[in-house]
């Protein structure tokens, strides 16, 4: 039935991307943030809800305690005065029954859940995911099991170069700083019943929850949407502050594998949500490394010497100064050349600049691109969240493309040498000869 719907979903979100979005935003007595998009053309409702539960908030030496948190979400629920408890197939079962899709969100800064469902059958849906949040029962034979299952995985993934290189990035750009920090098996080992409980607790809270919304729904449906989602959420106190992200001195680290490529990482700590500089940088990058096959860095290492299939830049802003990156595979013996080169191309870019050809190319592409970026509504709930968890402007989608093309040659000069000094670039590079 959803693949049906898809061609609907298109033309309707690609009627949105050359219209004023209208996101309606309001805050409900206990706190939660709401932000909601009215969208008659099909009888379908996506919506959101988010914590600051993501994977920065892990306990010190209980890394992983927020994914396993949230994955346990939907593990069983308690009973309670009008319904039995349920265990994880009947979760499963009650959500396939109703067509419903539910989905977990888990990143760095944010922790929750999503929700697809028909209009027609989004009450039972709103309620199941309701008990989700307010009344999981981190059942300790499934907790038993998913260590287990995150162990074995863990082991798997440190054989593979390309995980070894995120490791040892992330912890050279912020050291003992949450974002850096890295899941072990003594990390899984330590996670108990109690922590989930505890973070469960602390984190999935009313005054703590940004719903997001878009459907076909009465905005007034959609606040009782939101009042249903939270009510039985408790109030939580301010979450203590995390340590600044501070830029480290830089480095190279050299890891040895038996991968005939070598996977090398490169880049700092550099912007955060919201950031003055973001469309700068963003149309910035592009010229340098985010446009594909148009990008300075695939120009210069893979079209002129042939060094790399493919080799791309880009910044991640998050909560806290997060990361800019340059990556890349070459052959092992070929590393040290693809590497100087992606130095001196960068070099050149902090001194240069792009070009006015670039510029325009850059800002015809990303503009022209920009329709693909919410067409879907799955898109668009993604975009809302990101403007209701970070704070962001509510007409941020309806100035997007204005403020691409704002962006001069001066700005992107300015914001790349404020935000990027090659000095304190950390360079990973596993499986080199």
């Amino acid at each position: 039935m959803f693949k049906l719907m898809a061609g609907t979903v298109l033309a309707l979100a690609c009627s949105v991307s050359h219209a004023a979005l209208q996101i309606q935003s309001w805050s409900l007595d206990n706190g939660a943030r709401v932000l909601f998009v009215q969208s008659k053309s099909i009888p379908i409702l996506d919506l959101s809800v988010d914590f600051d539960a993501g994977a920065r908030r892990d306990p010190a030496g209980k890394v992983g305690t927020a994914a396993m948190t949230n994955a346990m979400l939907s593990r069983g629920v308690v009973a309670s005065t009008t319904a039995p408890a349920l265990n994880e197939a009947q979760i499963s079962d009650a959500f396939a029954d109703l067509a419903a899709q539910r989905g977990n969100r888990l990143d760095n800064d944010r922790g929750g859940l999503t929700l697809r469902t028909l209009t027609t059958e989004r009450q039972p849906a709103v309620a199941m995911l309701t008990r989700l949040l307010a009344q999981p029962s981190f059942p300790a034979e499934l907790l038993v099991r998913d260590k287990v299952r995150t162990i074995a995985n863990l082991k798997e993934n440190l054989t593979k170069p390309e995980v070894i290189a995120e490791r040892a990035f992330s912890t050279a750009l912020y050291g003992t700083h949450p974002y850096g920090a890295q899941l072990t098996e003594a990390s899984v080992n330590a996670i108990t019943r109690d922590d989930l409980v505890a973070f469960h607790k602390q984190h999935y809270v009313a005054n703590h929850a940004v719903i997001t919304m878009i459907g076909d729904v009465s905005r007034d449906e959609a606040d009782g949407i939101a009042r249903e989602l939270t009510a039985q959420l408790p109030q939580g106190a301010p979450l203590p502050a995390l340590p600044a992200v501070s830029v480290g001195k830089g480095g190279e680290q050299r890891i040895a594998h038996t991968s005939s490529q070598a996977h090398i990482l490169i880049g700092m700590p550099a912007a955060q949500r919201p950031d003055p500089d973001f469309f700068p940088l963003m149309v910035g990058n592009y010229v340098l490394g985010g446009g594909g096959f148009v990008s300075r860095l695939m120009n210069e290492v893979r079209e002129k010497r042939g060094l790399t299939y493919g080799v791309s830049s880009y910044f991640e802003p998050m909560a806290q100064p997060g990361p800019f990156q340059i990556g890349l595979q070459t052959k092992a013996e070929q590393a040290d050349q693809a590497l100087q080169v992606v130095r001196e191309t960068v070099d050149g870019f902090l001194k240069q600049g792009p070009t006015a050809t670039e510029l325009k190319a850059a800002k015809d592409n990303l503009v022209g691109g920009f329709s693909l970026r919410i067409d879907s509504n799955k898109k668009l709930l993604e975009n809302i969240a990101m403007i209701g968890f970070y704070g962001l402007p509510l007409d941020y989608l309806d100035t997007w493309t204005a403020n691409v093309e704002r962006v001069t040659m001066a700005q992107i000069r300015d914001a790349f040498n404020r935000k990027l000094q090659t000095e304190h670039f950390s360079t990973i590079i596993v499986g080199a000869r």
